[in-house]
């Protein structure tokens, strides 16, 4: 059982701007609580600028109160009830008690004003966010275990699951966050809630639903968010080609399916980010999206030959326009998209470079290609690696190390990461005598193929390769 009861919480860990607007309300005659995540952080050992209460006072009155205190007030949720406001580099957001509800088919909450803190505690998400902190005497107000589940590691909702889920569907993503975020278990009847009303999230918005997989997959334990919405049927409506890869046995023959292999290739990839001043800072979105969704073309590509193997032929080139359609469903944006689709793309670049060797040129077009993603990519293509054969990853392993060793000499040499052709179209046109269009474009193209492939020439020779192109080809 849950309690209200006075807890020995140090004041010192309660944000500054909290405990004055604390007094600020208490004076006014009203009642303001921190609540949700802010407080279930505080028993984690967590700090927080994004600070959450709720308040018997409505919108117009919080109003009042914060006037002259705030630095910035914005009203953005007024009518949700929600006022926002800044306070130093704290960002703080004041809820009227409310009860919020979906109608059945409806994308938009409902949202009904209340007048009990324990009642806007009770239509809270999970025990574990239905714990309040009254301000300013730091009383906690826990009256469905939030602290209990906490310690035990379990996700619960305060009343039935079901109740829960159907008065937001959202939360069974969060639900899927939770678990990789903070690394908790979902309790049974949770995951059996989930389960059956999964078709339920089609309700929601795509941004919703696009933010809550953002953290997810950005969380400690990636792999076992991704895993609960698979086995609950979530990723059957948000993600179908990542529950799609369970059908398929990859072409190494050395994991149960490809679904398996996504998810290692995903904790491989987290593992291989940097720290704050690195290329790569964790957590990465972009590496870890691309490193779930790296193999959703093969089963599009899938084909038996007559040897019996398996192939997946271009499945990179297929998984990059399936990737990229799935993000413009969630409305990612394009910048994203197109970052996250490239990685996909370009992941079986490097293969056979151990055996065949590559040209300089070869080696200036893989950069050229990645473009900004190249470090992204080198943590890709490694992750990539996940055979048991010892021999086959030491060696994958060695060529890659020998591939990244020539991108670093080359790029000593000239500025690789930017190459373009020696001469601008400024230049090509005075040099060719013709105006704007498609003859600019070809002669530049033909300059950059020159570019990569026999490296810096200067500017006078470049000149005359171009005039004799010109020639022959105009």
């Amino acid at each position: 059982m849950g309690a209200t009861m006075t807890q020995l919480i140090d004041p010192s860990a309660i944000h500054p701007a909290a405990l004055e607007l604390g007094r600020r309300f208490a004076d006014a005659g009203h009642d303001l609580s921190l609540v949700g995540g802010p407080v279930r952080d505080l028993f984690l050992g967590r700090t927080a600028l994004d600070l959450d209460f709720t308040t018997d006072a409505t919108p117009d009155r919080t109003l009042e109160v914060v006037e002259g205190w705030a630095d910035a007030v914005w009203e953005i949720g007024r009518a949700f009830g929600t006022i926002g406001l800044r306070k130093g580099r704290a960002q703080l957001e004041v809820t009227t008690y409310r009860a919020e509800a979906y109608e059945p088919g409806s994308r938009k909450p409902v949202v009904a004003f209340g007048d009990r803190l324990e009642d806007d505690l009770y239509r809270r998400d999970f025990t574990i966010n239905a714990m309040a902190l009254r301000l300013p005497d730091l009383e906690l107000v826990d009256p469905h275990g939030g602290i209990r589940d906490l310690h035990a590691g379990v996700l619960r909702t305060p009343g039935t699951p079901e109740d829960s889920f159907s008065d937001d569907p959202l939360r069974m993503m969060r639900a899927a966050r939770f678990a990789a975020q903070l690394e908790v278990e979902v309790a049974p009847e949770v995951e059996e809630a989930m389960t059956a009303m999964a078709q339920r999230i089609g309700i929601v918005s795509a941004e919703r639903v696009r933010e809550e997989l953002v953290k997810l997959i950005r969380g400690a334990r990636p792999r076992a968010g991704v895993d609960l919405m698979v086995r609950t049927g979530l990723a059957d409506v948000v993600l179908p080609e990542v529950p799609a890869l369970r059908l398929e046995v990859d072409e190494h023959h050395r994991h149960k399916d490809v679904y398996e292999h996504s998810l290692t290739v995903l904790e491989q990839a987290a593992a291989l980010e940097t720290g704050p001043d690195g290329p790569v800072p964790a957590p990465d979105f972009v590496l870890r999206f691309a490193a779930l969704m790296h193999d959703v073309g093969k089963p599009a590509t899938r084909r038996f030959e007559p040897s019996g193997a398996v192939s997946f032929r271009h499945h990179e080139v297929v998984g990059a326009k399936l990737t990229a359609k799935r993000m413009r469903a969630l409305r990612f944006d394009n910048d994203t998209v197109k970052q996250v689709a490239r990685l996909v793309e370009l992941h079986m670049r490097f293969y056979g470079y151990g055996e065949a060797g590559w040209t300089d040129s070869a080696v200036r077009r893989y950069v050229r290609d990645a473009g900004d993603g190249l470090e992204r990519l080198h943590r890709l293509t490694r992750a990539d690696v996940t055979s048991r054969n010892r021999r086959k990853v030491a060696r994958l392993a060695a060529a890659y190390d020998d591939l990244e060793r020539r991108i670093a000499e080359l790029s000593e040499q000239e500025e690789l990461a930017a190459v373009r052709p020696e001469l601008d179209g400024e230049r090509i046109m005075a040099v060719l005598g013709v105006p704007p269009g498609p003859v600019v474009g070809r002669a530049y193209r033909f300059l950059l193929e020159l570019r990569l492939d026999e490296g810096e020439l200067g500017a006078e020779e470049a000149e005359r390769r171009l005039r004799a192109w010109a020639a022959e080809t105009l």
